[in-house]
Order: C-alpha cells, then sequence, then structure tokens
C-alpha cells in the first residue's frame, strides 16, 4: 500500500476529499475524483483504473497490426487520444501519447502513400473509361462500364484537395454515355414505332379490301402491300407476329373471295419438309406396333430425332399437334425398347410365350420401374429444395425429363392393363 501511495504520488495527490491528477506536458492539473473512505484506497482506485487506458492502447495496436485497411484506424487513434487526455487515471500518461504519436505518424504516411497509389488508379480507371465509352454497342458498352464503375467503387479515396475533381471527371464520362445511350435508343424506338405504323396501315388497307368490287384491282393492291410488307424489318417480333395474322387473316380471305370469283380451285401448298415430319411421325406410329422390331425401330427413333430438329429449324408452320405425336411415339419406342432390355435379362424367350403372359410380365416390371423413378424424383426434388437449386435451368430441365419418362410409362402400363382386360374377356 505504501508503495502504491509512492507512486502514485509520482502522479496525482488527494487534497480536501478530492482527488487530483498531476499536470504533465501541455495538459494542466484536474481533479479526477472524491475520497469516499481513505485517500489510500482512493489513490490505489485510480491507479488501478490506469490499466484500463494501458489495455485501450494494446488493444489499437493490435488491431491495426492485423487489419488490412490500416488507415482506418487513423479516427480511432485521434479519438482514443482525446479519451486518454480526459481519462480519470493515475499513471503515466505521456508513454501512452508518444505511442499513438508513433503510430499516427505511420498511419498518416501510409495513408498518404494509398492516397498516391489510389490516384493513379482511379486516373488509369478514368482513361479506360473514356476509351470503352467511345464503343456503340451500347449493351457491350454499358456492362464494361459498370465493371469499370465497380472497380472505382472498390479503389479508396484519394486526397481531399483531388477528390471532387476525380470524381466530377469520372461521373462526367458515365454521365455522358447514358445520354448518348438514351438518345440512341429513343430514334431507334421512334423509327419501329414509324415502322409500326406502316405495318399497321397494310394491315388496314388488307381489311378494306376484303369487299373491294373491283377484284382485279384489289388483287393487284393485295400483291402490292406484300411485297411492301417484307421490306419491313428489325420490328419486336411479338408485335410484328401479331400485326401478320391481321394481314393474313385478310389477305386469305380476299384471295378465297377472288378464286371464287374467277373460277380457280387452289390447292394448299404443302411444304415438303413439313410433309416429311408428317410422313416420320406416321412411319414410327406404324413401326410401334411391331413390338418384335422395337430395338431397330429405337435405333431409326434416334435418327429421325436428329433429322426432325434439322427440319424444324427450316420449316415453317409446323404443327403443334404434329410435333406433340412425334414427341409422344419417340418417348413411347425409346420407353418400350427400355423396358424389354430389362426384361430380356429374365425372359430370354419373352417373345415366344403366350401374349397374356408377356403382358403380366411387362405390367410387373413396368409397374415396378415407374414406382421406382417416382421415388428416385421425389427424393431429388427435396435435395434441389433443400440446396436452394430449384430455379437452376440444368435442374428443371431435368426433373421435367424425369417426369415425361414417368408418365410415358404410365401411358404404356394403363395400355398393357387394358389389353390383358380384354384378352382375358375373350
Amino acid at each position: 500500500m505504501e508503495n502504491t501511495i509512492k507512486n502514485s504520488a509520482d502522479y496525482g495527490y488527494c487534497k480536501d476529499g478530492k482527488v487530483y491528477l498531476k499536470g504533465y506536458s501541455e495538459y494542466p492539473e484536474r481533479q479526477i475524483g472524491v475520497v469516499r473512505n481513505t485517500e489510500e484506497e482512493a489513490l490505489q482506485y485510480f491507479v488501478n483504473r490506469f490499466t484500463i487506458a494501458e489495455n485501450k492502447v494494446s488493444l489499437l495496436f493490435e488491431q491495426v497490426e492485423e487489419a488490412q485497411n490500416k488507415g482506418s484506424y487513423l479516427t480511432k487513434l485521434l479519438q482514443l487520444r482525446k479519451n486518454l487526455v480526459e481519462f480519470d487515471g493515475l499513471g503515466n500518461f505521456m508513454p501512452l501519447l508518444e505511442r499513438l504519436d508513433g503510430l499516427e505518424l505511420e498511419l498518416r504516411e501510409l495513408i498518404l502513400h494509398n492516397q498516391i497509389k489510389n490516384l493513379e488508379i482511379k486516373r488509369a480507371l478514368i482513361e479506360e473509361l473514356r476509351e470503352a465509352s467511345k464503343n456503340e454497342d451500347w449493351a457491350v458498352t454499358t456492362e464494361t462500364i459498370m465493371e469499370i464503375k465497380t472497380k472505382w467503387l472498390k479503389t479508396g479515396p484519394v486526397d481531399k484537395s483531388l477528390q471532387d475533381g476525380v470524381e466530377e471527371e469520372f461521373n462526367g464520362i458515365v454521365d455522358d454515355f447514358f445520354v448518348r445511350r438514351r438518345e440512341y435508343y429513343a430514334e431507334k424506338n421512334r423509327i419501329i414505332d414509324e415502322k409500326l405504323a406502316t405495318l399497321q396501315r397494310i394491315v388496314d388497307e388488307a381489311r378494306n379490301l376484303r369487299y373491294e368490287k373491283d377484284v382485279d384491282a384489289g388483287f393487284l393492291k393485295i400483291k402490292d402491300l406484300q411485297r411492301e410488307w417484307k421490306t419491313i424489318s428489325q420490328v419486336p417480333p411479338k408485335k410484328q407476329s401479331q400485326l401478320w395474322k391481321q394481314f393474313k387473316r385478310s389477305s386469305d380471305f380476299f384471295f378465297e373471295r377472288y378464286n371464287r370469283e374467277k373460277g380457280i380451285v387452289s390447292t394448299p401448298r404443302v411444304d415438303p419438309r413439313v410433309q416429311q415430319m408428317k410422313d416420320m411421325t406416321t412411319e414410327l406410329e406404324g413401326l410401334f406396333k411391331q413390338q418384335d422390331l422395337i430395338p431397330q425401330t429405337s435405333e431409326k427413333a434416334k435418327g429421325y430425332l436428329v433429322k426432325w430438329k434439322e427440319l424444324s429449324a427450316l420449316a415453317k408452320n409446323v404443327d403443334r399437334s404434329i410435333a406433340e405425336r412425334f414427341r409422344n411415339i419417340c418417348d413411347k419406342i425409346f420407353e418400350m425398347n427400355y423396358l424389354l432390355r430389362v426384361i430380356s435379362y429374365r425372359h430370354p424367350a419373352l417373345h415366344e410365350k403366350p401374349r397374356i403372359e408377356q403382358l403380366k410380365i411387362m405390367i410387373n416390371q413396368m409397374d415396378y420401374m415407374t414406382k421406382k423413378e417416382k421415388n428416385e424424383l421425389d427424393s431429388f426434388i427435396s435435395d434441389a429444395n433443400y440446396n436452394g437449386q430449384m430455379g437452376d435451368k440444368l435442374v428443371m430441365n431435368k426433373i421435367n425429363t424425369q417426369k415425361r419418362k414417368i408418365s410415358m410409362k404410365e401411358t404404356l402400363l394403363i395400355e398393357f392393363k387394358k389389353e390383358l382386360e380384354i384378352l382375358l374377356d375373350q
């Protein structure tokens, strides 16, 4: 206790029931507390409190040492120094303040170095931005500019005297680009509106020609409108499709009337590619009925799938019902081929058995496979939900494909059961 009082006497003292910290450096003497019990206890309390100040300084040094952005601690350092000179404790504050002075000098030098480096980076980004903004591929350039802007935001500050200047220069280039982009799209939209107005006029004129008394004059006019339609390009596909349907409806109405008055019997032109797609579908539907040829039919269906993709890319106005028929018969053939391949391991002579026995075997196996695949799909969907993958395109494609396969298995299962019922009733 005597040592504590002796040591504390170098930094403070008690007088008239109050505790005082002696002045040091440029800081004057000041009251830091009161004596509640004895002067010895009061002095010991404030000596102990000085440890808090020492720990705060040590903690700051540790944080700066571990930090990547050390300069960000300058404000905290300045606040800590302010708190130290106002701190109520007894001890030698000068070494603590000197440590903070040294650290402040280091941080300010580091900040200055970083500001110089940041200025170099930002000037380089300004030049990169200036060059990129010259490209009038608006979509690509917009993406490039947003990437440069992200780099800009991640780059630290520069000297305050230069900050406003570089920000103004950077933002000026960005703003100028987006003004030019806005003007470009405004002009593009104006041109599109004019083209759509022209298409709408063609539609209206064709509609008015439906009951034209002079069918010869109307015929020539419709042909002129068709030629004019072909000159209009680069308009929104959806809107163009809507207008085309209206125009074609009026044109077809007029030509039917023209043919009736002229006694012309028109034969609808069938796209040979569309006809080939219909023939492929009909052929596969016929081959499916020959169960002993399913393996060969499956190979043919694979080839036809490739051919279908080639033809559908070139053909126009493919009937959706034909496309649906083709997809269904291919699925049916593939599922049937898979079923027969699985059954062949246990029943290699399936085709030699009576049809009733064949159906019973196929029903049992198909029922097992359907239930198994349903359980696997449910597990897959559950896992995808748990992992947050239900919005993923590949995951959804796999789910939809499996659903289609299961649906076709269920369809075949129903057909097998119906055929078996008929045979058993005979």
